[in-house]
């Protein structure tokens, strides 16, 4: 049979003058909106299907080539001479060296690449791989291999040697790029029409050599444009879904000063979901200044005199995410294994307390507005199917029994959702899932609302850990859960993880 979600579940908080308040008990006919109004049943629309690239390392294949060839010629020509040395001091310099180019974004193709302005950074990364792999070499000295013998003269030399042939081949594979770019341009988008973005559709028209081709704007309500313009405006952020794919897009360029946050968000968001490189181009000549983020999420650069700014991948698309899908699966076994004696008790309280229909199924919404089946103990039987699918929250309902209570206040009643963790349905730490009735009549009230689907849901999530639980604000928690996504990192999980924990130790059942 089936029964009444044990989730907790808040009332949707409309704002008001004097602050937010909560509705009563929902019913499937209305809902609040933020401004207090009725509306009418909406049907959930279906989510488009987006163009999603394979996670890569983001390492192009040519650069990691250079890198590794430059340090074993450097070795082979001022070390001992012997394959195996050799072979050592390689072993240990290319995944140290590889490692930290990485970490400082030397692997990530810019619009304007000379090698140049990357010898500072090159040189002070050698210079740690190589001492690393001499000290090493000195350490087991006796022991093992030995290079050569140990000093500064030999460290500046290798460094110099390793330094000079990467700075040959980067040089070679930058021209080869430049030249690729001006033969076959990637199609463009920017968005903005106003003063900015023409400037830099007209940069990119006579410039093919950074590699980007303008094929149309996006914005909603143009202020100026040109009557001869040779680059179209397309719309606003709506359209993005159709031109993407039906352009072969690659990269969207943000501009300022052509549309409101709103749009500027959606625009994000949207070409991310697509898989499109995004860049931005702010409106203030300072911007270049400013160490703005971190090297793994942002990088700088430069199109045509203008400060331009790539943004990092999105949280599915980094090399990170797959670890936390094995961290995922591999935790997510290990606890339905050592919780076997916890679970098997659970159902037997609940079978003798309320009899079959031990374990309770209901549909929830997840990555790409997909729906999935979620796994949790009953704690209520529901009077009918509507109720079950549109009643909003069940913490007090007095038709719950003890045993009901108990397994809410304990959050007993979500272990079973690690096998849905299991399956990949969800992650240990996501955005909480939500039937599909309340998804709709959330992203009408709150557009960002869908924005949550990016991601896979999971079992808690920041919005729970900082009290977003219970009676709270649906504006709120979609905001936490936003932000969660576009911060994410795997430290992110771990702090999620270990405050879930305390909460769950200090739980009310709310």
């Amino acid at each position: 049979m089936t029964t009444i979600d044990n989730n907790e579940l808040p009332r949707p908080t409309v704002p008001t003058p004097n602050g937010p308040t909560t509705t009563g008990t929902m019913s499937t006919a209305q809902l609040p909106s933020p401004t207090g109004a009725v509306e009418r049943p909406a049907t959930a629309a279906a989510p488009v299907a987006r163009r999603r690239r394979r996670p890569g390392t983001g390492i192009p294949a040519a650069l990691l080539a250079v890198d590794a060839v430059a340090p074993v010629l450097a070795l082979a020509l001022l070390g001992s001479g012997e394959p195996l040395r050799v072979l050592w001091a390689a072993c240990v310099i290319l995944p140290v060296l590889v490692m930290l180019n990485s970490y400082g974004g030397l692997y990530r193709l810019r619009l304007a690449p000379s090698v140049l302005d990357e010898i500072p950074s090159l040189a002070a990364r050698a210079a740690v791989a190589v001492s690393l792999a001499l000290t090493l070499d000195r350490g087991l000295h006796g022991l093992w291999l030995s290079v050569v013998p140990v000093d500064l003269r030999l460290l500046v030399a290798l460094v110099l040697c390793h330094l000079g042939l990467d700075v040959l081949g980067r040089g070679a594979v930058y021209a080869l790029v430049r030249r690729r770019r001006r033969r076959r341009p990637r199609p463009t988008l920017i968005a903005g029409a106003g003063h900015i973005g023409q400037r830099i559709a007209a940069a990119l028209l006579d410039h093919p050599e950074y590699g980007l081709r303008p094929v149309g704007f996006i914005d909603p309500e143009p202020i100026f444009l040109p009557v001869d313009s040779a680059v179209p405006v397309l719309g606003g952020p709506a359209v993005l879904d159709l031109e993407i794919p039906a352009q072969g897009i690659r990269d969207v360029i943000l501009t300022s000063g052509g549309a409101d946050d709103t749009e500027v968000a959606q625009t994000l968001r949207t070409s991310a979901g697509h898989g499109c490189d995004v860049w931005f181009v702010p409106g203030f000549p300072e911007f270049g200044a400013f160490e703005y983020g971190n090297r793994r999420t942002a990088v700088g650069d430069q199109l045509w005199g203008f400060p331009c700014l790539r943004l990092g991948p999105t949280a599915m698309r980094r090399p990170s995410w797959a670890v936390k899908r094995a961290v995922d699966a591999g935790l997510a076994g290990l606890g339905l294994l050592l919780a076997s004696p916890i679970l098997a008790a659970c159902a037997i309280a609940v079978r003798i307390d309320g009899g079959p229909g031990v374990i309770f199924r209901q549909e929830r919404i997840g990555l790409d507005g997909e729906s999935f089946t979620v796994l949790k103990f009953r704690s209520l039987r529901p009077a009918d199917e509507q109720e079950s699918a549109t009643r909003w929250n069940i913490s007090q309902d007095q038709r719950m029994s003890a045993i009901g209570r108990f397994l809410r206040r304990t959050s007993l009643d979500e272990l079973p959702q690690l096998w849905n963790v299991l399956r990949g349905e969800m992650s240990l730490v996501g955005p909480r899932p939500e039937r599909p009735y309340f998804v709709t009549r959330f992203a009408q009230a709150y557009p960002q609302y869908r924005d949550r689907h990016r991601v896979p849901v999971g079992i808690t999530g920041f919005a729970q850990v900082n009290g977003l639980r219970g009676d709270t604000s649906i504006e709120d928690r979609t905001r936490f859960d936003n932000y969660y996504i576009e911060s994410w990192s795997l430290w992110q999980d771990v702090k999620i993880l270990l405050r879930t924990i305390s909460s769950v130790l200090q739980s009310d059942g709310s």
